[in-house]
């Protein structure tokens, strides 16, 4: 049994990292800290555990921690940089679910998250947990990068075009549209009830922060300069991501529902959908399925992706089990065969 710890068990990534791993069949919950909370029992902060999590919430000590074979950090940006190393000199291993160690530029991590980075040596070796692009590099990684919601359904969507070289790689779009609960599990006021719900609106128009991440996963797809415009939109709903991805062709694209069946025919967690659908966010809901579907609108030359996650499954904690298992040679599905939740 892998023994596992979480740094910052009270947000909704942690939360739902403890929903899928007290289900997993090769862990065993070690740690779930919380300096705030120390001391409380997990199943008085989220009954929806009690029966499932026995442990309390703990101070982030690296001897517990330490013990580990494996340790989550469901943290704010910065936090998993100053505590990485101690745990690699024990042996531990690391996926990051914040942007530590997501993006190779030092300067590109400290122009958009506004901090000096503190593990340049870390994020040299680090490995993007993607694992529809990277699964060979994350088995053999001690310290993975989980990707972001926006990014991962992005990406998805975008990779059966650029691998073909089918498109023009300097002119994408992207249009998504997130849940409320990408925010995080933090008092703001544009999250509350009344200012979110029976609404609809963009934002992070001139620059968003999962910008740079998804232009370097893009580019890594293709030999061609990436050029990406990418608008995120609040939608008034706790969970999910709708991604309309938008690519001009160069060249003749023969039958895309086959290229992108045969992308994805191996992949237990992406689901091309028959020609003609419209994948929904509640067909995703509680699961760690990316779910998409290609169009070629009038048969013209524009391409037509619709991609759709949870943002907390496979955008974050279900995703991030996903790397653990490839990590440590583990049934890629272990844990993760929830089915998405209707109504």
């Amino acid at each position: 049994m892998l023994k596992v710890g979480i740094v910052g068990g009270t947000g909704y990534t942690g939360v739902e990292l403890l929903r899928l791993l007290a289900q997993h069949p090769g862990v065993e919950l070690t740690a779930i800290t919380s300096r705030t909370e120390a001391g409380m029992p997990v199943a008085r902060l989220f009954p929806n555990l009690r029966g499932h999590v026995d442990l309390a919430f703990s101070e982030p000590s690296i001897e517990v921690l330490g013990a580990c074979d494996v340790v989550f950090f469901a943290t704010p940006h910065g936090v998993a940089m100053k505590q990485a190393q101690e745990l690699l000199d024990r042996g531990v291993r690391i996926i990051d679910l914040a942007a530590d160690f997501r993006l190779t530029d030092i300067a590109v991590f400290e122009q958009w998250y506004g901090m000096p980075h503190g593990a340049t040596t870390i994020l040299a070796e680090s490995v993007y947990g993607l694992p529809e692009m990277n699964r060979a590099a994350i088995k053999a990684a001690r310290v993975v990068g989980n990707p972001g919601c926006y990014p991962t359904a992005v990406q998805l969507g975008f990779l059966p075009l650029l691998k073909a070289g089918l498109v023009d790689p300097a002119h994408l779009v992207a249009d998504a549209k997130s849940g409320v609960s990408g925010a995080g599990r933090k008092a703001e006021v544009h999250a509350l009830f009344s200012e979110a719900a029976e609404s609809f609106r963009a934002y992070g128009v001139s620059g968003h922060r999962h910008l740079p991440e998804i232009s370097q996963g893009l580019a890594r797809m293709t030999s061609g300069k990436v050029g990406l415009t990418f608008v995120p939109h609040l939608l008034p709903m706790i969970r999910g991501i709708h991604a309309t991805l938008y690519a001009r062709l160069t060249k003749d694209a023969g039958d895309l529902q086959k290229l992108f069946e045969e992308t994805y025919a191996s992949e237990p967690f992406v689901d091309v959908m028959p020609a003609g659908s419209l994948p929904e966010t509640r067909s995703v809901k509680g699961a760690n399925t990316c779910r998409i579907a290609v169009y070629r609108p009038q048969g013209g030359d524009t391409v037509v992706v619709l991609s759709v996650i949870d943002n907390l499954v496979k955008g974050a904690a279900g995703q991030a089990v996903q790397n653990m298992n490839i990590m440590f040679d583990l049934p890629e599905t272990a844990g993760l065969t929830q089915i998405a939740l209707l109504p």
